[in-house]
């Protein structure tokens, strides 16, 4: 894997995005209460910038009658026709089976005091019918996407 810096702490904080442009791909990393995820911008439906989608969570129940809200930020609604995915594992809220995005880890490397935390990711390889997720870790102030 590769890894790819995709900015600093500062630039994601939570509840935050940033959109950036790693190896010709256009990758979506997030910051969800802490937790930064990172998926390829591009719906498998028809191609729409999934990234600047809607985030939410999911009406959860444990019995018929009995909802709670929950997972808040962590679900991406396309924004041309309401397609939702989840941003832990990029697979679709309606066909998970069928249908999934790339995700990719982010990692965060701690630096010196004067430098600000790097964010950076890495890709792993591509599935055919996954919308792309990566993997992302936190060293110091810097979020790195593996690819």
């Amino acid at each position: 894997m590769t890894n790819h810096i995709a900015g600093t702490t500062s630039e994601i904080p939570p509840g935050a995005r940033k959109i950036v442009q790693v190896e010709s791909r256009s990758i979506g990393v997030f910051n969800v209460k802490g937790t930064y995820y990172a998926i390829r911008n591009n719906c498998p439906h028809q191609g729409a910038p999934l990234c600047q989608g809607r985030l939410t969570g999911l009406a959860m129940h444990t019995m018929p009658g009995d909802y709670n809200y929950g997972r808040e930020g962590e679900i991406i609604t396309c924004p041309w026709h309401g397609w939702e995915f989840d941003l832990t594992n990029g697979k679709s809220i309606y066909d998970p089976q069928k249908c999934l995005v790339k995700t990719y880890e982010v990692i965060v490397e701690h630096q010196a005091m004067s430098q600000p935390r790097r964010v950076a990711a890495s890709m792993q390889t591509e599935q055919e019918t996954m919308i792309d997720t990566y993997p992302v870790t936190v060293e110091d102030d810097l979020v790195i996407i593996h690819l």
